[in-house]
């Protein structure tokens, strides 16, 4: 029997939904570009729900362009680290952006950070629709994700957990207090995909819908998740001397991403013709199989363990019991 005790968290006041990180990735590009463009219309929705969303368009110098990033890849430069480090007249325009974007949103780790963000992404790797956060019980993005499953019955849908703290995270996703990306795909780079990006527009409007129903008080009852976190990555088997990849995905593993790999599975297939063979001890989960950005990263798939998370319900805080908590943690700083 599931307990019935009823976790209270704080209000989602402030949510942004990102597109653009990767300027290439296009469903999320035109998702923003649209809701900037029907702002007005937002406006008037944001009068009755209470929540406030910001649009931004992350890398816009790599949306012009069309290119996943100009100098590195944003969606890599928001470790504690980078946005600390020093800045000179060489400083990458991407790091410079992610600071932009800290000020925007964050500060990173602050109690002044927007409470979710929301960044849009696109695969070519045969995913469906995944949520990717670093975190395997935030109570939010979790219940947003079984929102979503329940909204999309016709879409496959995943939640995929990177084990890393907040401090080495390095996402824009991580700048908020909850935040997660919306990778949907398969759709190759530069191009947009009418079904991707249709799926890609409801999830954000079942996910803004499941914020308001939050914030309105209502109780999001609790129940169980699959939950994929990520263990290793395979890189393609590569030439010693040229640094050349000399394989492929083999066949039977392309496009099967969340298709349990059990050992002595086909995993890549050399460019003479010999099938090599996976060589792991447990089965895992293959995803980000082929993923056209990650040959530049030594990435040819990435390998999860599937477990089963109980999530408990939630509800809003009262504004009694946001006053209580601030009281008692004033309390506590004082002591």
């Amino acid at each position: 029997m599931a307990s019935m005790h009823v976790v209270c968290l704080p209000r989602l006041s402030r949510v942004a939904v990102c597109g653009g990180t990767h300027g290439n990735e296009m469903s999320g590009i035109y998702l923003v570009k649209e809701l900037l463009k029907a702002r007005k219309k937002v406006m008037e929705d944001e009068e009755e729900k209470p929540v406030s969303v910001m649009l931004v368009l992350s890398n816009p110098r790599a949306v012009q362009q069309c290119r996943r990033y100009i100098d590195t890849d944003l969606n890599r430069c928001f470790t504690h680290a980078t946005l600390s480090g020093p800045m000179s007249d060489t400083t990458p325009y991407e790091i410079i952006r992610s600071r932009e974007l800290n000020t925007m949103l964050g500060p990173k780790g602050s109690p002044g950070a927007v409470d979710l963000v929301c960044d849009l992404h696109n695969t070519t790797a045969n995913m469906g629709l995944c949520l990717i956060s670093y975190s395997d019980c935030d109570w939010i993005c979790l219940h947003i994700f079984r929102h979503l499953q329940r909204q999309m019955p016709d879409v496959p849908l995943r939640y995929i957990h990177f084990d890393v703290s907040n401090k080495e995270s390095y996402s824009l996703d991580s700048v908020g207090k909850h935040g997660f990306a919306m990778e949907i795909g398969p759709q190759p780079h530069g191009v947009v995909r009418s079904n991707v990006y249709t799926a890609m527009k409801a999830g954000v409007q079942h996910m803004l819908d499941w914020v308001s129903f939050f914030n309105s008080g209502n109780v999001s009852e609790g129940g169980f998740v699959d939950v994929f976190t990520m263990v290793k990555r395979f890189d393609y088997p590569r030439d010693s001397e040229t640094h050349d990849i000399t394989a492929a995905v083999h066949p039977q593993l392309q496009d099967r991403d969340f298709c349990l790999l059990h050992p002595e599975d086909p995993l890549f297939q050399t460019f003479s013709g010999e099938t090599l063979r996976y060589k792991g001890k447990e089965p895992l989960y293959p995803f980000f199989i082929n993923e056209c950005a990650y040959y530049e990263k030594g990435i040819a798939l990435s390998l999860a363990r599937k477990r089963r998370v109980m999530i408990p319900a939630i509800r809003v805080q009262t504004e009694q019991e946001e006053q209580s908590n601030e009281q008692r943690f004033t309390s506590e700083e004082e002591e």
